[in-house]
């Protein structure tokens, strides 16, 4: 039987159960993060599940790339972070193990772990709101919204985003991601970026001289490397080397 892996996005996960009660003490919080878990746990009755952890940003490749990445982003609340511990063993006691990485972060750790799994047979199940993981949604691959209680597909992303799911990169590429801090072009827009993308089958088409004329062609032209480093900002690492091994992460497994 083909293993069907359910990797779990946690502070996507925490977060947001986080963020629902404000106040609440870490028991509670512990309580509803386990029943999160157990529900996911039942819904998508998986062989090996993963709880996926950022091990930081401040040093991470996008930090050394562009030192303005997250940078604005305010720290976690204290109460979270003190909570972390208690619910990294409490997943554990049901069986859900944790991957965290020094200076690594949770996307790319997911998706390179997606990829391998999805790579040799397996079926693969992101548990996050994330829409950065819908540049890895294909075959073996597949992304859940806990809180809606939906799948994120390829028609789904479209609708959310403006752009076909194969142009995810190209879009934030121009329009950047302002939660991350990642810049894209000065003055582009979400909406003139998803008309760019509509215009031309790729950046360097869009880059060519001449292809976009006036001061938007101006523009493009002077923020080319703007474009190409938010691409490599927004692009998820799929080939890190984890020397992780599949059969140490089965559900219910205590070792």
């Amino acid at each position: 039987m083909k293993p069907k892996l359910l990797l779990v996005d946690g502070l996507n996960l925490i977060r947001r159960l986080h963020a629902a009660v404000p106040g609440e003490s870490s028991e509670d919080l512990k309580r509803r993060c386990l029943g999160a878990m157990e529900k996911a746990l039942r819904q998508h009755k998986p062989t090996h599940a993963i709880l996926v952890w950022d091990g930081g940003h401040d040093h991470s490749w996008r930090r050394q790339l562009y030192p303005q990445y997250k940078a604005h982003r305010k720290p976690m609340p204290e109460d979270l972070a003190q909570a972390l511990p208690l619910l990294d063993d409490a997943f554990a006691g049901i069986g859900v193990r944790s991957v965290r990485q020094q200076d690594l972060e949770a996307d790319d750790l997911v998706a390179t772990i997606a990829r391998k799994v999805a790579s040799a047979g397996g079926e693969v199940v992101i548990l996050s709101t994330d829409k950065g993981f819908g540049q890895l949604i294909g075959p073996g691959i597949a992304q859940w919204d806990h809180f809606e209680g939906q799948w994120i597909d390829a028609e789904r992303l479209a609708e959310k985003v403006g752009v076909p799911q194969s142009r995810l990169l190209d879009y934030w590429a121009l329009a950047g991601d302002s939660g991350n801090g990642i810049p894209g072009v000065p003055g582009i827009g979400k909406k003139t970026a998803m008309e760019l993308v509509g215009r031309f089958p790729t950046l360097k088409a869009l880059f060519a001289e001449g292809a976009v004329e006036g001061k938007l062609g101006e523009r493009l032209h002077a923020h080319q490397e703007e474009a190409r480093l938010s691409y490599r900002l927004v692009q998820l690492k799929q080939d890190l080397e984890l020397n992780l091994n599949l059969s140490q992460f089965r559900v219910g497994s205590h070792s």
